[in-house]
């Protein structure tokens, strides 16, 4: 019996304690090797999103200012004015203009573009009474065959941005804040006008944009000109625009007989201006010293640089960011912002894309 009991008691026996600290090491082992085998998985869930987020906020930036450059500079299509409003004033500056904190004329921003364009519009007209400065009030020209439909005065309506310029290089904004049958109310986007502005000269809605980089919050910024600043794509940490031109000066706009602009005399004779070298396929670079050192066409805050005239290509760079600093590494030439990331699956360069645009309507000459 006893030799029985024995044998019971020693087929009962539990685990001893070095095995149960073999066995939980062996646990640790495999656990510690799952838990590697997941967490590339979970970096790879984490980084795809945001890498589809910046592609498609790179998308939207450059698909944005892609469609209003190609616009850029397309003028009046009826009346006694027609043709691409390179023809009357610069429609790309670098630098802002409108009603709120427009740059002066000599300034030149690298991350800033105004763009103007006349829109597919019937509301194209002139004015029929010299407009002094400063004036509440624009009587103009009804046109002709005017369809029915489109309301007084061919279209114009409250709250409408228009333009009026002349073909001596100026022009001016508004914002029409009545309109009746024989005149338009308009309120100008300053407080005084850059000239007084003769019959004849050219009234018609615009669009007139400045797309600017907001270093304070990481924004691509669009300024309507009056009073709305508008954010488009957020972390946006470098934007610049590089300018190309034609070599040859510009020999529009031409003023009046007895008045002189940045290109002509008061006897009509041209003002010399240099050929520029053409480092740029056909074209000459235009950098901002070019640009900004006169002589000056215009008037006011409207006052442009006569190379700008000449402008016929631009180079937008844009540079984007992972929004997420655990995803962006400590290398300052990856990463314009530096974060935490220290590389493998959780690491998300920065995202530059350039492009350029020839705006068909400052080439019709060339």
């Amino acid at each position: 019996m006893t030799s029985a009991l024995r044998h019971r008691r020693s087929s009962e026996a539990g685990y001893t304690l070095i095995e149960l600290l073999v066995s939980t090491a062996i646990m640790i082992t495999v656990t510690g090797a799952i838990f590697g085998l997941m967490n590339p998985a979970q970096g790879t869930a984490q980084t795809q999103p945001e890498v589809a987020d910046m592609q498609q906020r790179m998308r939207i930036g450059n698909e944005t200012m892609f469609k209003e450059l190609v616009m850029s500079g397309a003028g009046p299509y009826q009346g006694p004015v027609t043709g691409a409003l390179v023809n009357f004033f610069a429609p790309i500056l670098p630098r802002r203009i409108g009603r709120v904190n427009p740059d002066q004329p000599t300034v030149f921003k690298q991350d800033t573009i105004t763009l103007s364009y006349i829109p597919n519009s019937y509301s194209q007209t002139t004015i029929s009474s010299a407009m002094p400065t400063p004036s509440a009030e624009l009587k103009v020209t009804a046109q002709p065959n005017c369809p029915a439909d489109v309301g007084n005065l061919c279209g114009f309506q409250d709250g409408m941005d228009v333009i009026i310029f002349d073909t001596s290089g100026n022009f001016d904004l508004f914002t029409i804040t009545q309109v009746q049958n024989a005149a338009a109310h308009l309120q100008h986007r300053g407080q005084t006008l850059s000239k007084s502005y003769d019959v004849g000269a050219s009234v018609t809605q615009i669009v007139s944009n400045t797309y600017y980089l907001n270093t304070q919050t990481n924004q691509l910024m669009r300024y309507n000109g009056n009073t709305d600043d508008i954010p488009i794509v957020d972390n946006v940490v470098d934007l610049r625009f590089e300018y190309f031109g034609d070599p040859n000066p510009p020999i529009a706009p031409k003023p009046p007989a007895g008045e002189a602009n940045c290109l002509y005399d008061a006897a009509g004779n041209y003002v010399n201006l240099p050929i520029l070298a053409a480092d740029e396929g056909s074209l000459a670079p235009l950098p901002g010293n070019i640009l900004t050192d006169g002589p000056m066409c215009g008037g006011g805050t409207n006052a442009f640089d006569v190379d700008l005239l000449r402008i016929r290509k631009v180079r937008v760079t844009m540079r984007v960011q992972a929004a997420n600093a655990a995803l962006r590494g400590a290398d300052t030439l990856l990463f314009k912002n530096p974060g935490t990331s220290r590389g493998g699956e959780k690491f998300i360069p920065d995202y530059t894309i350039s492009f350029e645009v020839s705006p068909r309507n400052l080439n019709l000459t060339r």
